[in-house]
């Protein structure tokens, strides 16, 4: 009788609607993997001595749902904290357990308690900062829950400061039409430092250890010949902090303090370049005690490389932009991810800190992990042991920050095969219909 048979085919186109209608139903979820019915028959035995000629089928059944990790299309969301693998990785999740999960689904924030979870409240694993000072940053070699803190970042006394600045080559010594007897260190080291004493002045800012910032104003001022009074290829630098306490001119017990620096010389060539036979040449020291400072910091020691300027026929002016490695205390405003994989915090001092590097987990056989709802999958046997590592290794694949992957789900495919899967059921019910058919002419024969 066909009865089995046909209800076996319809439980199996049953569970393949099942199937493919959470397909459909999940086709706007991030991250979403599409699943496939895998169907086998029955065979009940053999008859007549087990001829296989005369071998009856005894229907279908579902022998497997395996899921289709092809990738989805990425789409742009703009939440830096958004993540989409471009390549066979998932991320590596913890829950507050211990357990261990992995996802596709890229959607992430930072919790209250400074972790960055998922929507199941699933905490995103990555390399903890070993050394966050140097570049490139250095990371632990054992992956762990990554952790955003959101305290007050230290701030970071100045040790090195840089700035290129042209000084016109057709300028001449400020100073040579004062009046005679004329010294240019007190020209220079006046209350109020005359506008035609120098040829050229700029500026930055540089910190002290509590991050209190000053104003670094240098001064160049192009020499003379003694004689002849023709400019030479030299030129004088002078500098001040703007917490420096200039001398009264007029009565040198008052306001006592430093005057206006006297750094050194800058010696250019005929080309117009800084002259490198000349040792450190464009190359300064600077030095403040914590008195002289008076903010409260242990003094401020850092060096100044002037050493990119140059000396052309064009305009005064700063060439090569003011940098310097110090920065006074910052909060955090913002968290991403480059690249690489590194989590990045910013700060409103204007500096970036890593604080993690993502781990990315592959699978030799990712349809044997064991689905867990949420987007989310467990290893198992079938599926062996994660290969885990850092973003770009191997095939992980590397992440893209502000984006997500989309559901894999083809609906094109899945309505098309929803038809099939309805004219089977269709096909199975009447082969039940035509069976109760011939029953009942037995039945009716007397």
């Amino acid at each position: 009788m066909a009865f089995h048979q046909g209800l076996s085919g319809l439980s199996s186109s049953s569970k393949a609607l099942d199937t493919i209608s959470h397909n459909v139903a999940n086709a706007s979820t991030v991250g979403f993997k599409s699943g496939y019915t895998v169907f086998g028959d029955l065979y009940a035995s053999a008859m007549l001595g087990g001829s296989t000629s005369l071998q009856v089928g005894n229907g279908s059944q579902v022998t497997a749902v395996w899921q289709n990790f092809t990738q989805g299309n990425p789409t742009v969301t703009g939440n830096p904290l958004d993540m989409a693998i471009s390549g066979n990785g998932f991320f590596r999740m913890m829950g507050t357990d211990g357990s261990i999960a992995y996802t596709r689904n890229g959607q992430f924030d930072v919790s209250r308690d400074g972790f960055i979870i998922n929507t199941t409240g699933y905490r995103l694993t990555g390399y903890a900062v070993a050394d966050a000072n140097v570049s490139p940053p250095v990371f632990q070699g054992e992956p762990s829950v990554l952790y955003v803190d959101t305290t007050n970042v230290a701030p970071r006394e100045t040790g090195a400061a840089s700035v290129g600045v042209n000084l016109n080559s057709s300028t001449t010594n400020p100073l040579a039409q004062t009046p005679p007897g004329s010294d240019i260190t007190a020209y220079l080291n006046a209350t109020s430092i005359p506008v035609d004493s120098y040829n050229y002045t700029t500026s930055m800012t540089v910190y002290d250890s509590l991050g209190n910032a000053s104003m670094l104003s240098m001064y160049f001022v192009r020499q003379s010949d003694p004689v002849t009074g023709d400019p030479l290829n030299t030129w004088d630098v002078y500098a001040r902090l703007d917490n420096d306490v200039v001398p009264d001119p007029a009565d040198p017990t008052v306001n006592t303090g430093l005057p206006l620096e006297h750094l050194g010389e800058i010696v250019f060539t005929e080309f117009g370049v800084p002259d490198t036979t000349v040792a450190n040449n464009g190359v300064f020291s600077m030095s403040r005690t914590a008195a002289e400072l008076a903010t409260g910091a242990d003094g401020l020691t850092f060096t100044l490389d002037l050493s990119r300027s140059t000396q052309w026929n064009s305009t005064n002016g700063v060439t090569t932009a003011p940098r310097q490695d110090g920065y006074t205390t910052g909060r955090l405003t913002g968290v991403s991810v480059n690249s690489s994989g590194i989590l990045e915090g910013t700060y409103s001092n204007g500096q970036t800190k890593a604080i993690g590097k993502l781990a990315l987990a592959e699978f030799a056989a990712p349809q044997g992990l064991t689905s867990l709802g949420g987007n989310m999958w467990a290893e198992s046997y079938d599926s062996g042991e994660p290969a885990v590592g850092a973003p770009g290794t191997g095939v992980l694949g590397s992440v893209t920050s502000g984006q997500v992957e989309e559901s894999n789900v083809d609906l094109t495919a899945e309505l098309v095969n929803m038809i099939v899967q309805q004219r089977n059921y269709q096909a199975n019910a009447q082969s039940i219909r035509t069976q109760d058919q011939l029953l009942q002419t037995l039945v009716n024969l007397r």
